[in-house]
């Protein structure tokens, strides 16, 4: 019923309604200040929410959701190098395995233990887009280091207010240059309650989770659970009675074996550092 375009910036400014209404009762009207940092948090909005987004949408115009699931996790890799890269903060050569492995796991249940499936279908252009996709969250990941001070929910809000208005600039140009259409208002109440779960779950509930998850374990660590994404598809496939092959059972417990091993390999580093 709605185009991606629509969608995207339908469901960032209804979550935005909700964001701020929380952060203002959480923390007071104070909190939507940006106290000097609006430019810092207009960049990174706008990189994480509209980048991300829009190159993603774009993308899977041209390439296939399996290429996109791929990428994807390679953003697990990309952070590890960002934070090598940019704060000289080398992974351990566990936590590099445990990545390496993980990446492997989400190979085998996308490509059902084919490698030639990577190749087929899609175009270098989509895929080029993905990636670039995938890089702008990384980086947008690698913000909460230029908002000392600041909750995560704080941080999530005053970024994605700007992202939210780069989604909506970007859904006028398309409309005026035809790649998108604006839809009546039946049809966009005909998926009310779709929109609805997407603002709540997706936005509200998803970014801040993720932000959350990046202040309390890292950024690396954060980007690596996303490699779970393909296994609870897997996960919610089965339960609606899709039949896997062993390789594909195996990927998945590859990926969650991996988060696990890494997770307890940090517990004991700590404790024996503490």
């Amino acid at each position: 019923m709605l185009d991606a375009f629509f969608l995207g910036s339908a469901r960032y400014a209804l979550g935005i309604a909700l964001f701020v209404a929380i952060l203002w009762a959480a923390e007071g009207a104070r909190a939507l200040d940006y106290g000097g940092r609006f430019l810092a948090a207009a960049v990174y909005g706008l990189v994480g929410f509209t980048g991300f987004n829009v190159l993603v949408w774009w993308g899977l115009a041209f390439t296939r959701p399996e290429h996109a699931s791929i990428i994807m996790a390679l953003q697990t890799p990309m952070t590890a190098l960002a934070l090598w890269l940019a704060r000289g903060l080398r992974p351990a050569p566990f936590t590099l395995g445990c990545v390496a492995a993980a990446f492997a796991g989400v190979l085998l249940v996308v490509t059902k233990g084919d490698p030639r499936r990577v190749f087929e279908g899609g175009s270098l252009f989509g895929d080029l887009l993905v990636f670039l996709g995938a890089v702008s969250w990384v980086t947008y990941t690698l913000a909460g280091a230029h908002f000392a001070g600041w909750s995560p929910l704080r941080m999530t809000v005053l970024t994605a207010i700007p992202g939210t208005v780069g989604l909506v600039a970007v859904n006028a140009l398309a409309i005026a240059a035809g790649w998108s259409a604006l839809p009546a208002l039946e049809d966009v109440l005909s998926v009310k309650w779709q929109l609805a779960y997407f603002a709540v779950f997706t936005v509200v509930l998803g970014v801040l989770g993720f932000n959350n998850g990046v202040k309390h374990l890292g950024a690396l660590n954060a980007m690596l659970a996303l490699n779970l994404i393909p296994v609870i598809v897997f996960a919610i496939e089965a339960s609606l009675g899709a039949r896997f092959s062993a390789t594909e059972i195996g990927g998945a417990a590859l990926v969650v074996g991996a988060l696990a091993a890494n997770n307890l390999y940090l517990r004991a580093r700590a404790r024996d550092s503490g």
